[in-house]
């Protein structure tokens, strides 16, 4: 096919227009490379041309300098650094009733703290028996109540009684007949009617019945039963037995009713003198150096915020085979019924007292974003301040970071700033 003069001059200024564009790309290249200076300048003057030849769009925005960038990223930093502050007037911090104390030095007392529970104490509770086996005739005592050293529990009806006070009657009579026949023999020896041997033997027979009558008595001692009815029955029968409290206590334990047979072994009441308990806990091998008799010891309640002092009373000289921990009790006092046996407490052994730089109360650390805090006093309210906690003494927590000596705090009802603390945040992401 002939190609006519109008295609050979097309396809020749393609050619031409190719190898332009070829010399052009090459050209370019060599004024890239030749610095950063070129390469910056074009780049300015492409951004130049954006901006002149841009679309509506680039007229409508502002041109933002680069000195801006820094200075906003730098603004969300600086907020994030400043602290939380809860504005409060003078006459809304009394109504919350916040204490304001001042952080400083302070003697505190490390401790090692185990688990433990309060227990009777051993020395001051009684398992009651009877003594005598029998039926019971009457029960007055009831769980829960508090008696009285001396006070009838329970009247049995026992004839193992019975036998011993006709034995001790019958004693009596020989030893009422026994003197009479020796009265009557010194007298006749005395006035010489009579041999000296018949006194002789008269003396002894009184002796013995004498003898037979002490005898007597002490079994009845020894059940604890009283020589006569009347003071043990309502009518004087001889077989009734009055069951009394050994000390003044309350009926923890009751396994007797009316009309029951029971034996003279059987522990028919459980009574135990409260107003002094035991808080038991166990000992592991390696903190045994720590825990000694008369050692000071703090008892915190679980359940509640009640707390005492006291000092370890006994410390296991036996590990157990199981658990290879010895046992420790502390004794401790008990007149407002505050300590109950069956609670769970948490026994606190005080070791030697540290003299530290900074302290604060412990309920004034919080715990806000998951990081120990106080709030420190400033003009117009509280600031939320971040610490770091060393040792505890109780009362007191040291402060090794993030608060000075004389620094004032919130330290009673702290919680509430905290829950302001809650409502601002909540209110902002709102």
């Amino acid at each position: 096919m002939a190609i006519s003069k109008q295609q050979r001059a097309a396809v020749v200024a393609i050619l031409v227009a190719g190898l332009l564009g070829g010399a052009a790309i090459l050209f370019t290249g060599k004024g890239g490379s030749s610095g950063e200076a070129g390469h910056e300048h074009g780049e300015h003057a492409e951004q130049g041309e954006h901006a002149d030849h841009g679309d509506g769009h680039a007229h409508d925005q502002p041109a933002s300098s680069p000195a801006s960038a820094p200075a906003a990223a730098a603004a969300p930093a600086q907020a994030a650094d400043q602290p939380h502050v809860i504005r409060l007037t003078p006459e809304q911090v009394q109504q919350a009733g916040i204490g304001i104390a001042t952080a400083g030095p302070a003697p505190l007392r490390g401790s090692v703290d185990f688990p433990g529970e309060i227990r009777f104490n051993d020395d001051r509770t009684a398992h009651v028996v009877p003594r005598v086996a029998g039926v019971a005739q009457a029960v007055p005592a009831n769980l829960g109540e508090q008696v009285a050293k001396g006070q009838v529990l329970a009247v049995i009806a026992s004839t193992a009684l019975a036998e011993q006070r006709s034995e001790l009657l019958a004693a009596q009579r020989r030893e009422a007949l026994a003197r009479a026949t020796y009265a009557r023999e010194k007298t006749l020896w005395q006035e010489k009617i009579s041999a000296e041997q018949d006194y002789q033997q008269a003396r002894t027979a009184l002796e013995e019945a004498q003898i037979a009558v002490q005898n007597a008595r002490q079994k009845l001692v020894a059940i604890g039963a009283s020589e006569s009815a009347a003071k043990d029955g309502k009518g004087g029968s001889l077989n009734q037995f009055a069951l009394r409290a050994p000390f003044d206590g309350i009926i923890v334990e009751k396994h007797l009713s009316l009309g029951e047979a029971v034996k003279e072994d059987a522990s028919v009441f459980t009574i135990s003198d409260l107003s002094s308990v035991w808080a038991e806990f166990v000992v592991s091998a390696r903190d045994l150096d720590q825990v000694r008799v008369g050692e000071t010891v703090r008892i915190r309640s679980t359940a509640s915020e009640t707390q005492a002092e006291g000092k370890v009373s006994y410390v296991g000289a036996l590990l157990g085979e199981q658990t290879r921990t010895a046992k420790a009790r502390v004794t401790l006092a008990n007149p407002g019924m505050a300590w109950r046996p069956g609670l769970f407490v948490t026994v606190s052994v005080l070791g030697a007292a540290t003299q530290v730089p900074v302290t604060v109360e412990a309920d004034a650390v919080q715990q806000v974003d998951g990081r120990s805090a106080v709030f420190v006093a400033v003009p117009g309210g509280f600031a939320v301040q971040p610490v770091k906690t060393g040792r505890s003494g109780g009362k007191l927590v040291e402060i090794t970071e993030g608060l000075q000596a004389g620094a004032r705090y919130a330290a009673a009802n702290s919680f509430i700033l905290k829950s302001e603390l809650g409502k601002a945040s909540a209110g902002h992401e709102h």
